[in-house]
């Protein structure tokens, strides 16, 4: 008897009766429906725009602004020409190489390879960037750059 669908019902204080707003002083919120009393948010059609602190300046426009951020700028993963020491001779080293090899973390625009530091073997190197000693470095190791010119 117990398992008919006829006889189904929610949990005890599962469920709440729907609060019938604007109905009268009998439905618990009477009068101003719950809107307290004057002001924009009592008026019907309010809208609240993002930042508005009620009519005083919003700290957006109170805070001073300085400097000009570049959204076209590109940030290069910066490695040095000794982190190169530890690939094997003759490998091709472009960024997804360096990037399986941990040297590189995922984020970066490009790989730029600077100097400082002699090379003792021989690499073939297609990044985007490479500075004039780094290019010197790996084309005295009897390597190859491609790409673009030394910076």
């Amino acid at each position: 008897m117990a398992n008919e669908l006829s006889i189904l019902a929610p949990n005890e204080g599962s469920t709440r009766v729907r609060t019938r707003v604007g109905r009268g002083e009998g439905s618990g919120l009477g009068k101003t429906s719950g809107r307290g009393q004057k002001g924009a948010k009592s008026r019907s059609g309010y809208k609240n725009r993002a930042g508005f602190e009620g009519g005083q300046m919003p700290l957006h426009r109170r805070l001073p602004k300085r400097g000009f951020h570049n959204p076209f700028s590109l940030d290069f993963a910066v490695i040095g020409l000794d982190r190169l020491a530890d690939l094997a001779a003759g490998s091709v080293v472009t960024e997804e190489t360096l990037r399986a090899a941990g040297i590189v973390k995922a984020g970066a625009d490009g790989v730029k390879i600077l100097g400082g530091s002699s090379l003792a073997i021989a690499l073939h190197v297609r990044v985007a960037k490479l500075s004039g000693s780094a290019a010197a470095a790996i084309l005295a190791a009897g390597g190859t750059t491609e790409g673009p010119l030394p910076e």
